[in-house]
């Protein structure tokens, strides 16, 4: 019975953890730059006015823009998901 809840829980918590990545993309501008995942041919077209190009592979780019809502434009010029990029993490770092 635990493998089974296990089984269960783990996908859970990936699906909880990537919702609340996009959550934070879509709501704040706090990230430097975006990941959009699986972005299809027509939206590598049809860019946002002003993103830059940080990184391209098969599965992602990644994106930035000095504009508020940079996250949302990419939402509607036809990301699937869009993903925080360059966050340093929940707790802050000592500076050396």
């Amino acid at each position: 019975m635990t493998i089974k809840r296990l089984a269960l829980a783990l996908p859970l918590l990936f699906a909880g953890w990537i919702a609340t990545l996009a959550s934070i993309s879509l709501l704040t501008d706090e990230a430097p730059a975006q990941v959009v995942v699986f972005p299809k041919r027509a939206f590598l077209d049809n860019l946002p006015e002003g993103a830059s190009i940080i990184a391209l592979n098969d599965w992602s780019i990644t994106l930035a823009s000095p504009r508020p809502g940079f996250a949302g434009s990419l939402y509607r010029h036809g990301a699937w998901l869009v993903l925080p990029a360059g966050l340093r993490g929940c707790l802050p770092l000592p500076r050396r």
